[in-house]
């Protein structure tokens, strides 16, 4: 299965664009979004191209291949923006041998895991910096930023194609972090 994940796009419409440009071109099945969409939040700066609903206009086109979770800048009012559901504290997506537990990272994190079993997966957003690795018998992936990069890292986005979990740089497609899960 192939998926791809972007993180806290906080209604940058230029990240929003070069996201699904990126979605169409690499064969992945599904989005998945982990929250922080529309809203850019009190705590960060406005992102370049600050266009919550232009931004969901242009994901609106691809509601049946998103799977959202709710974030902490999401709110009832951008719900209503969007053509796929976005209030869900977290979701989860069965592999053949594990599971991913997505969710946005600031109710459940690697500082307050789910329940995980060995080989599952936490995948989450929240802090705008990339993690690709393997901490005691679960995997931990967030994608970092597609708009407000921290950490001094680049923008960029997550994907899971076959067994190996990567974020890459969305602009120069850099592999940033990776981690093969389940090997």
């Amino acid at each position: 299965m192939k998926l791809m994940f972007a993180s806290d796009i906080h209604g940058s419409l230029p990240a929003t664009e070069r996201v699904l440009s990126l979605f169409s071109q690499s064969g992945a099945k599904w989005l998945v979004i982990l929250g922080d969409v529309l809203n850019h939040g009190p705590r960060n700066a406005l992102p370049e191209g600050y266009a919550p609903a232009q931004v969901a206009d242009k994901l609106n086109p691809f509601a049946s291949r998103i799977i959202a979770v709710r974030g902490n800048c999401d709110s009832e009012v951008d719900q209503m923006l969007l053509h796929f559901p976005i209030t869900a504290p977290w979701q989860q997506v069965l592999l053949e041998n594990s599971r991913l537990f997505l969710t946005h990272g600031h109710l459940f994190s690697p500082d307050n895991l789910p329940a995980l079993a060995a080989g599952d997966v936490l995948v989450y957003g929240h802090t705008h910096i990339p993690v690709a690795e393997k901490r005691g018998e679960i995997y931990h992936f967030n994608p970092g930023s597609v708009s407000i990069p921290k950490g001094g890292y680049p923008a960029s986005y997550g994907l899971l194609d076959g067994n190996t979990l990567s974020v890459i740089a969305l602009n120069d497609q850099q592999v940033i972090a990776q981690v093969a899960i389940n090997p």
